[in-house]
């Protein structure tokens, strides 16, 4: 077993982009407001390469 079994998976939400306004939030993740679901599709492809990082739909 190696150093890796050791280290713990650090998870956070670093953005959400919704259509409907009237969950936009404020605080730490970027929050993105989306005219429609393409749109919405296409701000998630954006910006998960832009931050490197995995998607999840909620």
């Amino acid at each position: 077993m190696g150093r890796e079994s050791t280290q713990k998976s650090n998870y956070e939400i670093l953005a959400f982009i919704t259509t409907d306004k009237e969950k936009v939030l404020g605080g730490k993740p970027l929050s993105l407001l989306a005219k429609d679901n393409r749109d919405a599709e296409a701000l998630t492809v954006d910006i998960a390469k832009a931050m490197k990082a995995d998607v999840v739909q909620m």
